[in-house]
């Protein structure tokens, strides 16, 4: 990923081009919100359409699910289908991962997402994700984990099976090819 965290002018008319498409496919996800405001507020944060590159680059799709009036910033959700590619076999956060005696996974969710410039979708985002449609029918996500759960080794993941979305726990150091996690990111 390196340190540089400024596009190129070509990667960065890509990904408006790429940001723009997906936003004009997908509106029931952006009722009453206008594709101009949202360029117009990505041109000015060239910090944060690093991130939102990292966050598509990684398999992850990202679309703008609402807009924060009070403080006028756009919010963009991992929207793939499925849990990212690029997000997945990766158990909950560095403890977890650190205290794996065997068969480390590479990273954890917090870190990637921390390197990545987003945040973890709580459970209550990853209900509202569910309502824009229907997402992890094969895959599962990490979410935001209380501090009071972590202390006591666990971590919970959601997906959607039956028409219904689901909340389980497993222990933090768990991974699996299938779970991964979504990403937050305020622009």
């Amino acid at each position: 990923m390196g340190n540089n965290r400024e596009l190129s002018p070509k990667k960065r008319e890509e990904l408006i081009r790429a940001l723009k498409a997906r936003f004009e496919q997908n509106m029931n996800r952006h009722k009453g919100l206008e594709w101009a405001k949202v360029q117009a507020k990505l041109e000015a944060n060239a910090e944060k359409l690093w991130s939102l590159n990292e966050m598509e680059r990684t398999g992850g799709e990202p679309d703008v699910v609402g807009h924060v009036k009070k403080t006028d910033e756009y919010i963009f959700y991992d929207c793939s289908a499925e849990s990212p590619k690029g997000h997945r076999s990766v158990c909950y956060d560095r403890e977890a991962m650190e205290s794996r005696k065997e068969h480390r996974p590479e990273n954890s969710a917090v870190d990637m997402a921390a390197a990545i410039g987003s945040e973890l979708l709580t459970e209550e985002q990853y209900r509202e994700l569910q309502k824009l449609g229907n997402f992890d029918t094969k895959t599962s996500s990490w979410v935001k984990t209380s501090v009071e759960i972590r202390k006591l080794g666990g971590a919970i993941y959601c997906d959607r099976r039956y028409n219904t979305v689901f909340v389980y726990h497993n222990g933090a150091e768990s991974y699996y090819a299938s779970r991964g996690f979504r990403g937050s990111l305020r622009v």
